[in-house]
């Protein structure tokens, strides 16, 4: 039975549960779909029974995604309609501590770097990726090789200075944050539409895996010249999200239009278990970094839900 907390009047973009506190999950939502109107920074406690908020944070505009700090239990980015990238310390109620506008238009994506944890990215419809330190006002670089929205940019798993990058151009793009110039070091074709989400596999570090408006998920390896090892699909419905179990090589959440979640054994390419409980689109998914199998989704139902999925960790 998932656990269940409704962020009234906004809708979910993206959840994440905190890598210093088992028991700490955030969401990034939006009204009017993202279209127009504000957006809420929602600090949720799961334990023990139910969800409730310790902290909200009212935005001027909608935000789309989240990426806690690896360095500072309390502080966490997020990502807005406007292009600006908020911090904030959940000990401080009401206002960010920080603010940076660069983008030009809405960000889409934001990753803090797990492995050197001084840096995080960020991906925006203005075709730009950008690094940043939190402790300077402006990017450290800027990155430029897609011609469309940049939806998602993710760290490596164990190289702290390569990324890879998805968007509206159907491309899969390398990266690393060593290139004097800030232009990809390999660009992966395979997707007929859009390219919306991407995850790396935290135990297989050169594999990674994307989600396509064309309806399909493939399994990308760097070493391969054409990158693609695997595909699922095409489906009835597109994912919107993916991400890599933390605790499994083997297992792959998925999330999208057909307003659920399921758990992939990339393996055998099936379903080895559905979360169906939204009623609207499922935009954010997220595994717990602490307890083994345990999952958040939010969505357009306005409800984040944490669930566990039993054997997901093997």
């Amino acid at each position: 039975m998932a656990k269940r907390y409704r962020t009234a009047g906004f809708k979910g973009y993206a959840v994440k549960f905190s890598p210093f506190t088992s028991t700490l999950l955030a969401a990034a939502t939006s009204a009017n779909f993202g279209l127009v109107g504000n957006g809420q920074l929602s600090i949720l406690n799961t334990h023990p029974t139910a969800l409730s908020p310790l902290q909200q944070y009212d935005t001027q505009d909608g935000l789309f995604d989240l990426t806690w700090s690896e360095v500072h239990e309390n502080q966490l980015a997020t990502g807005s309609g406007d292009g600006s990238i908020k911090l904030w310390d959940i000990s401080i109620p009401n206002l960010p501590i920080a603010k940076y506008q660069e983008h030009a238009r809405e960000v889409m994506s934001l990753e803090w770097n797990y492995v050197s944890k001084s840096t995080f990215l960020s991906s925006s419809w203005d075709s730009t990726i950008k690094l940043w330190n939190p402790a300077t006002p402006h990017s450290l670089r800027t990155f430029q090789g897609h011609t469309g929205c940049v939806y998602t940019s993710a760290w490596s798993p164990r190289n702290s200075d390569q990324f890879a990058s998805c968007g509206e151009d159907k491309t899969v793009k390398l990266w690393s944050t060593n290139d004097p110039h800030g232009k990809p070091m390999a660009s992966f074709g395979g997707h007929t539409d859009q390219v919306l989400s991407l995850d790396w596999n935290k135990y297989s570090p050169t594999m990674f895996a994307t989600a396509s408006v064309d309806k399909t998920i493939k399994i990308w390896d760097v070493r391969n010249p054409r990158g693609q090892v695997s595909m699922f699909g095409p489906f009835e419905f597109a994912s919107r999200r993916v991400k890599f179990s933390p605790f499994s090589p083997n297992y792959l959440a998925t999330a999208g239009y057909n307003m659920s979640a399921s758990v992939w054994d990339v393996r055998t390419g099936s379903v080895v278990f559905v979360h169906d409980a939204h009623t609207e689109f499922v935009f954010g998914v997220d595994w717990s970094l602490f307890h083994p199998g345990q999952m958040a989704t939010c969505g357009w139902d306005e409800q984040v839900h944490v669930f566990n999925v039993p054997g997901a960790h093997a």
